[in-house]
């Protein structure tokens, strides 16, 4: 069992943008990965159940903000977490754990990614109150990438 990720080589763009527009992003197809995450650091940003990621090498994204409107917060793990500080669009996660990584909130995308979610990660943290119900693997232990089943 994998992580979901694809390090297959690159086809088309897609590209995104926060709710007010003010920031928009380009990214080269297709992503490294795509999964749910539910560690309660992605649903406390976000306000939601988990959060759907798309994974990017650095060089395979290109971020356009002509206002400056990126903002950004480290969280306790020493990631980063950016946002729109018009609007207040959770968009981006970066961190030590993945170098040279960008992870994209993919409601954010405009266009389709042609790569469905492949995998649920920190699963053993999802809230009771939103149970997982597909088939698809459940990752957790303290990496979040551990298979559970």
């Amino acid at each position: 069992m994998t992580d979901g990720r694809n390090d297959g080589s690159g086809g088309g763009r897609a590209g995104g943008r926060c709710a007010c527009g003010g920031v928009r992003f380009v990214a080269t197809l297709p992503p490294r990965f795509v999964a749910h995450c539910h560690c309660e650091n992605c649903r406390r940003a976000h306000g939601a159940a988990f959060v759907t990621w798309a994974g990017f090498r650095e060089a395979a994204f290109r971020l356009d903000d002509p206002e400056g409107l990126v903002r950004a917060f480290a969280s306790d793990t020493s990631a980063r977490r950016r946002f729109c500080s018009r609007c207040g669009t959770p968009m981006l996660y970066d961190g030590p754990r993945w170098p040279g990584e960008v992870h994209v909130a993919v409601a954010l995308f405009d266009d389709d990614l042609g790569v469905a979610p492949k995998a649920h990660v920190y699963a053993d943290r999802a809230p009771s109150w939103c149970p997982i119900a597909d088939a698809l693997p459940r990752l957790g232990g303290a990496s979040g990438t551990e298979p559970l089943d």
